[in-house]
């Protein structure tokens, strides 16, 4: 039936259509919450929104959940899973369409699942994609700008996020991060029970849970609540806050403290989320990573002291948030001892014009150095990192592990486990930046 409707939607004049948006928007999510019988009226579904994140918690959430005795559903960007039963999202739709998710709820209520957590967009809500599913807890990690190309401005971004709480009811629960700065617009915009969660604490009902002793580096997180040990082999600050918000989710559910360390212990990682492909001789890392504050965050996690950082990056085309390109070039230039620029997504861009508008970024970073007080452009010790500009990304993968040395590491970011290269006039390839890594090291081990 959205078929028919997107087809349908090819004859009505673009300037007519996007006074019709929104209606046509709000059709589609009735129509598909009455086909499928409003299927979330029957578990509790938990949507996890932010920039960054979101993904991951919803794999926490779900082991979370499972591990309450609950089968739970979920879906993310990266897989759906009913139970202990999952598939890929091979669709490039982080929350995909009505029809699909409504499909999805109802199915899991037909496994007999208690809960649903679902990774909701900003691009989703302002599609009306999550009208119509009754949301009994929300999740907030964090915001910083992102997608301002199709929403106009971040303030129009973050209003969309604000929704998915501003229709949460008065028994459901407003899981919000304290630390970021936009946590209060979260807060006065719902009516639902807050629980507020940071490096140092989890509040819910007056209760506090503190976090002690919390350890988070490139081998892993370890940290203490109430006497209880809580480890996980994900690694880096910002993983500590994904792993907090799974926790304050489950304890805004009512699942044991020990249930839900038991949970997180078990989960090894989310594809394409800092995933570690090799450790010996050189380490080798996929990361999801396409937003200047994501990318800091691997590189300043993955960073060791005498370790060179080899560094392969793009940016996507498509029109899509042109203002990250210097940056990702100045925080390339600032961690990357060498650093491939490479193609990544580009629609209907010319690959090679965005990779030159990242390498802005290299120039401008030296630039500021120098400028700066007299400072040198690096510090002492730290030279200019090598850039290199290689369009075929498997050239560029296979070159950065071939340049890779004994105690180096190469971070390979922009895909994580995403299934297709867009090209052109919607046409895309097969692609899997872990599958790439893994015939290379092969063919480097073999010669």
């Amino acid at each position: 039936m959205e078929q028919a409707l997107r087809k349908a939607k090819q004859f009505i004049p673009r300037t007519l259509f996007w006074w019709l948006q929104w209606p046509y928007h709000f059709l589609l999510a009735l129509l598909a919450a009455l086909w499928y019988r409003f299927p979330s009226r029957h578990l509790t579904v938990i949507g996890v929104t932010g920039t960054k994140g979101k993904t991951t918690v919803v794999h926490l959430a779900h082991e979370v959940m499972q591990a309450s005795g609950a089968k739970t559903a979920s879906l993310s960007s990266v897989r759906f899973k009913i139970g202990d039963r999952e598939e890929p999202n091979l669709s490039k739709m982080t929350m995909p369409g009505r029809f699909f998710v409504q499909r999805f709820l109802r199915r899991a209520v037909r496994e007999k699942c208690a809960y649903a957590v679902i990774e909701v967009t900003s691009q989703g809500i302002a599609q009306s994609r999550h009208r119509f599913i009754r949301f009994q807890a929300a999740v907030m990690t964090n915001m910083a700008p992102e997608h301002i190309e199709s929403h106009g401005s971040f303030e129009r971004y973050l209003r969309a996020k604000l929704d998915l709480f501003w229709r949460l009811g008065t028994r459901a629960a407003a899981v919000i991060n304290r630390d970021d700065p936009h946590s209060k617009r979260f807060a006065a915009a719902t009516r639902a029970h807050r629980v507020w969660y940071d490096k140092d604490t989890i509040e819910l009902d007056g209760k506090i849970w503190k976090v002690l002793h919390a350890n988070a580096g490139p081998d892993g997180i370890a940290f203490n609540i109430n006497g209880k040990t809580f480890t996980s082999p994900l690694s880096g600050t910002f993983n500590l806050y994904n792993i907090l918000a799974a926790v304050a989710t489950g304890l805004s559910q009512h699942v044991e403290l020990h249930k839900i360390a038991t949970a997180i212990a078990h989960v090894a990682g989310v594809p394409g989320r800092m995933e570690m492909l090799q450790r010996e001789p050189f380490r080798v890392v996929v990361d999801y990573a396409h937003t200047p504050e994501s990318l800091r965050s691997v590189y300043e996690t993955l960073r060791l002291p005498d370790a060179r950082m080899i560094c392969v990056l793009g940016a996507a085309g498509g029109g899509r948030d042109t203002w990250k390109r210097p940056e990702f070039g100045k925080i390339a230039a600032e961690f990357c001892t060498e650093t491939f620029l490479t193609n990544e997504d580009p629609y209907d861009e010319n690959p090679m014009a965005i990779i030159d508008e990242i390498a802005v970024g290299f120039s401008d970073s030296a630039t500021t150095r120098q400028m700066a007080d007299n400072l040198p452009a690096y510090p002492a010790g730290r030279q200019p990192t090598t850039l290199h500009k290689i369009l075929d990304r498997r050239d560029a993968i296979r070159t950065a592990l071939r340049s890779a040395g004994a105690g180096d590491i190469v971070v390979i970011t922009g895909k994580g486990s995403e299934s297709w290269l867009m090209g052109p006039n919607g046409s895309k390839i097969a692609w899997d930046d872990r599958a790439v890594v893994r015939e290379e090291l092969q063919n480097l081990t073999t010669k």
